[in-house]
């Protein structure tokens, strides 16, 4: 950029009153070259734009309207002869074979046919759309397809509970077993008429030796001793006399075994 030389201007002053001399001095400052430039630029733009928006638009026409998709990116039209390039094939296939020809016999291959056939990509197995949203799950765990009812097994008692059923009843067997040897073993058994004749023969035997005995008291009985051998007396007869009369009332007596 050009930088200009500064200069002193002096200037003498005659005819002062005291003859006195004065200078002045002045700077010039610094200016671009473009000044004038970026001037007029921005003046042309300011009156471009001093009415509101653009001074001049390009007005569309009433025929080219906007249309549905006619802002969307579109796709390069195929033509015939991309297609006609794309099936073009540049080695030549071998010929029809005629009727008069014959296949060549005794040839063998080490070729795995088995594992070539598995290598074949399987189609995708079906699935079922159960939601609005779009889930979907596999049609055979989908419960729409009748693959449990034609089962071998489908109607039968599983195992498992056969054999629980089993355990179940081989336990209340023994249960029952158990209960009915400790009933046996409580059981009672019937006194036979010699034997409830000979006990109500001993009973009727010791109630008339207490009862002797007891006539044998004295009248007076004064001391506690006496009193208390009194009240073992009737106590005991009283008992023997309800022993009687229960051997002498039933016919029939049930005793334990033991």
């Amino acid at each position: 950029m050009p930088v200009r030389k500064s200069t002193t201007v002096k200037t003498n002053i005659y005819g002062q009153r005291g003859g006195t001399k004065l200078m002045s001095s002045m700077v010039l400052r610094y200016m671009s070259k473009f000044r004038p430039t970026v001037i007029l630029e921005n003046k042309s733009t300011k009156d471009a734009m001093r009415t509101m928006g653009p001074a001049k638009v390009n007005v569309p026409s009433p025929d080219k309207y906007l249309k549905k998709h006619s802002k969307e990116p579109k796709l390069t039209e195929r033509s015939q002869c991309s297609k006609e390039v794309r099936n073009t094939c540049t080695v030549r296939k071998p010929p029809v074979p005629t009727r008069s020809d014959r296949p060549v016999m005794g040839l063998s291959s080490r070729r795995d046919f088995i594992k070539t056939a598995a290598a074949v990509p399987v189609k995708p197995p079906p699935t079922s759309v159960d939601t609005s949203k779009g889930h979907k799950q596999l049609l055979e765990n989908s419960g729409l397809i009748p693959k449990y009812i034609k089962k071998k097994d489908y109607g039968e008692v599983p195992e498992y509970l056969q054999q629980r059923k089993e355990e179940e009843r081989r336990a209340y067997e023994e249960y029952k077993t158990l209960v009915r040897e400790e009933r046996e073993r409580a059981a009672m058994k019937k006194m036979s008429d010699e034997t409830r004749q000979t006990i109500l023969e001993g009973l009727k035997k010791n109630w008339d030796q207490l009862h002797q005995e007891y006539q044998g008291l004295s009248v007076i009985i004064d001391t506690m001793t006496k009193k208390a051998h009194k009240e073992h007396l009737e106590a005991s007869m009283k008992q023997l006399e309800t022993d009687i009369s229960f051997l002498e009332r039933f016919k029939t007596v049930y005793v334990p075994k033991d």
